[in-house]
């Protein structure tokens, strides 16, 4: 922009100066506008001053500006001219339309207010006119008005007096109806005249009504202190006699001693418990009744007498607390989750009606407390109660059905069901609880999350422990908890209960936990209110490990307990006889079959709880009852020899070799199938058979007479073991242990090892045909 522009913000202020000019009739104001204005942006340049100076601008203008910019400038101010003429005389059209609408408007208005004061002149006269005439009526009625109110105010004076006199009738017959409160209301509206006529000429009157409000005094006292009398009623008669001003001190006190007594008869019944969530019970009916007695009654004390707020509250929460102590008793035994959503309802619904009367009393938060407590019973009630199922399922293999022993199958499936199927229906019990929309509830959700996932862990907790009670030797404890008699325990019983909780327990660690788990996640999880320094409330893992270890424990203990009994019948048979003076075996001894009738108790047993492993490592012999790979070269070596001493020396060389030769894993880790457990118990027995023969001594007869037992005791054995080179390991063990203990191990030969060994097989086989 050249120096002799003029700015945008002058050419407006030209154009306000101008409008300024044209509207103000005043100079001085436009002049004082102005003067403020260019006080602040006059110069000698601002053509729109009132102090300008033409030759000075052109002056000014010549020495700044060139001939261009003098003609720039001349073409500017032409047309700014030019601009302003027009705006100037649009303002001029627009204005005239105004003026001429103005003159219009004008002349009719003179036209309409023309005969307006011949109208005026005219509603004067007739105002006047009313007016006289009023004043005239007024005189003239003046007379008649002041007698007709002299006369109203007789009538009513009379009218006052006649009630007085009336008074004692009235009350009377107020008395005789039990309108008290009419009655009060009468004698509180003659009580000015009393005073002032009392003494005199309503002296009879006064008398009478003082003697019936005496009476009425004594009903009202009567029906205050009347135990049959409702809280309301008995609140209505202190108003009445406080508005008697009688002393009303003690009232209080007997009033609120009453409601006290009252707050029994409104507390939970396990009768009105039970019915709760049934509105048209008697019982919930009359809980509801005396609920809104004891509100209303609170009302009106809090009107009688203000100042017993803090005994009301104190009641009130008495009355909460009561309510919600009964409830926690309540949920100790078996209910469904309806009920106790239906009690914490009640109580709730109790709370709400208390609080719009009291609201000092905080019961929102003092109920929140309580509830807490009962949820928190409940939650550990129902997991007392599946403990409880659980621990009769399993001891249901002590009890008998008539003359029966239940069998562990039977045991085993009722345990499983009340693990799995119980703690999922506790999940959905606890599920409808945490879904339930009552305030109360929406405000424990997130501590109920937690009852629950800690529930849970100690519960399982409690399993263990409670298996652990249960396989412990003396489970007399456990018994006696159970209801059951302590003669009825029995060693085999108590052998199977051991086997049920090895297999319940890897049945938890396996199904169970991992359902659970999946539950809680999806429905229990977040939320939680215990912080993230406390961990998780639920650890699966570490329940998982707990019954891994349990089921493992409790499996060798099935085992050594079935080894232990077995242990016992061959202790007696290698310690009993005197084996340096055995005679020559006849047949095969009678342990055998006692050994194998125990062997037999346990494949039933593990039949019915454990499933089938893969049996390995067989063997055939293709010498049919003829002694094994190991005794074979025995013999051999014993009926080349005669010399007894060299015959024992070769038979030791003979065993070392056998066990550098050929390496055997005896004992590995027992898993839970039957073949396992069963090949484990063989392996403890023919150990036990070891360890007892070489506490002995034999003489011939002796070694061949436990040869031919062993050798009769290898295909029974075999046809159920799963390790059957271990086994045969362990049977020629005990062979080469008595062929150490003997002073002359010469063994049987191999025709009379067979026959004896088929008549033993005949004769089992006719025992068979004869029982069956």
């Amino acid at each position: 922009m050249g120096a002799d522009e003029v700015p945008l913000d002058d050419k407006a202020k030209r154009m306000r100066d101008l409008l300024s000019s044209f509207y103000s009739p005043d100079p001085s104001m436009s002049s004082n506008s102005t003067g403020i204005t260019s006080s602040k942006y006059a110069t000698l340049e601002d053509i729109n001053s009132s102090s300008f100076d033409p030759d000075q601008y052109m002056n000014i203008l010549v020495y700044k500006s060139n001939l261009e910019g003098l003609l720039q400038r001349h073409v500017e101010m032409a047309a700014e001219i030019k601009n302003l003429d027009t705006d100037l005389q649009m303002l001029v059209y627009e204005n005239y339309n105004k003026f001429i609408s103005a003159t219009d408007t004008i002349k009719r208005m003179k036209s309409n207010i023309s005969g307006m004061e011949t109208n005026m002149e005219q509603l004067l006269d007739k105002i006047m006119s009313v007016q006289s005439r009023s004043d005239n009526v007024n005189t003239s009625l003046f007379d008649k008005r002041e007698h007709i109110e002299k006369l109203h105010r007789t009538c009513n004076l009379l009218r006052k007096v006649q009630f007085i006199y009336d008074l004692p009738d009235r009350l009377g017959k107020c008395i005789k109806s039990e309108a008290y409160a009419d009655a009060v209301r009468f004698y509180i509206g003659a009580m000015p005249i009393f005073k002032a006529y009392g003494d005199s000429s309503f002296k009879d009157c006064k008398q009478a009504s003082e003697e019936a409000m005496a009476n009425v005094i004594k009903n009202l006292q009567g029906k205050l202190f009347s135990d049959s009398e409702s809280i309301q009623v008995r609140a209505e008669a202190a108003v009445l006699l406080k508005q008697l001003n009688f002393p009303v001190d003690n009232l209080k006190a007997k009033l609120l001693e009453k409601l006290e007594q009252s707050i029994t008869n409104i507390q939970l019944s396990p009768e009105e418990i039970n019915n709760a969530s049934g509105d048209l019970s008697p019982s919930a009916s009359a809980h509801k009744a005396g609920i809104h007695e004891f509100v209303e009654a609170v009302r009106a004390l809090l009107v009688i007498f203000p100042d017993s707020e803090k005994q009301l509250v104190k009641l009130a929460q008495d009355l909460i607390s009561k309510n919600f102590l009964i409830a926690e008793q309540y949920v100790k035994t078996r209910i469904l989750p309806t009920d106790l959503l239906s009690v914490i309802r009640v109580s709730w619904n109790d709370v709400l009606l208390i609080d719009e009367v009291l609201p000092e009393a905080a019961l929102s938060n003092h109920s929140l407390e309580a509830a807490n407590v009962v949820v928190t019973s409940y939650v550990k009630s129902a997991f007392s109660h599946l403990l409880q199922d659980i621990s009769d399922s399993i001891l249901q293999v002590l009890k008998k059905d008539g003359a029966e022993q239940y069998t562990l199958e039977f045991v085993f499936d009722s345990s499983t069901k009340s693990v799995l199927q119980g703690g999922m229906n506790v999940l959905l019990d606890f599920r409808k609880i945490l879904d339930d929309d009552s305030g109360i509830l929406v405000r424990l959700r997130e501590l109920f999350v937690d009852l629950v996932q800690e529930g849970f862990q100690d519960f399982f907790r409690q399993l263990e422990d409670q298996f652990v009670l249960f396989s412990g030797r003396n489970n007399s404890s456990a018994i006696q908890v159970h209801g059951l008699a302590e003669g009825a325990t029995s060693e085999k019983a108590f052998a199977g209960l051991v086997l049920v909780l090895a297999q319940l327990s890897a049945f938890i660690e396996q199904a169970v936990i991992p359902k659970i788990t999946e539950e809680i996640a999806a429905s229990f999880s977040g939320g939680s209110i215990r912080g993230y320094e406390s961990g998780p409330a639920f650890v699966p893992g570490e329940i998982c490990r707990n019954f891994r270890s349990a089921g493992e424990k409790f499996l060798h203990l099935y085992i050594n307990m079935r080894t232990q009994r077995i242990s016992l019948i061959l202790k007696k048979r290698f310690t009993t006889p005197n084996w340096v003076k055995h005679k020559e075996p006849r047949e095969v001894h009678m342990f055998v079959d006692f050994f194998l009738q125990e062997l037999e108790v346990v494949l039933k047993e593990v039949k019915q709880i454990l499933p089938q492993g893969i049996r390995k490592h067989r063997r055939t012999d293709s010498n049919g009852s003829s002694v094994s790979s190991r005794s074979n070269p025995l013999r051999e070596e014993k009926l080349g020899r005669s010399n007894t001493q060299r015959a024992r020396s070769q038979l030791l060389e003979t065993h070392l070799a056998k066990l550098f030769k050929q390496k055997v894993e005896i004992f590995t880790k027992v898993e839970y199938t039957q073949e396992s457990v069963v090949t484990t118990i063989v392996k403890f027995c023919l150990k036990s058979i070891q360890e007892f023969v070489r506490l002995q001594t034999f003489n011939r007869s002796g070694f061949q007479q436990v040869q031919l037992d062993i050798q009769f005791l290898r295909t029974p054995v075999r046809e159920i073991v799963e390790d059957e080179a271990a086994v045969d390991f362990l049977l020629d063990e005990v062979i080469v242990a008595t062929a150490e203990r003997c002073l002359d191990p010469i063994p049987l030969e191999p025709p009379i090892l067979d026959k004896l060994i088929q008549a033993k097989l005949a004769k089992t086989k006719e025992q068979n045909t004869t029982a069956s």
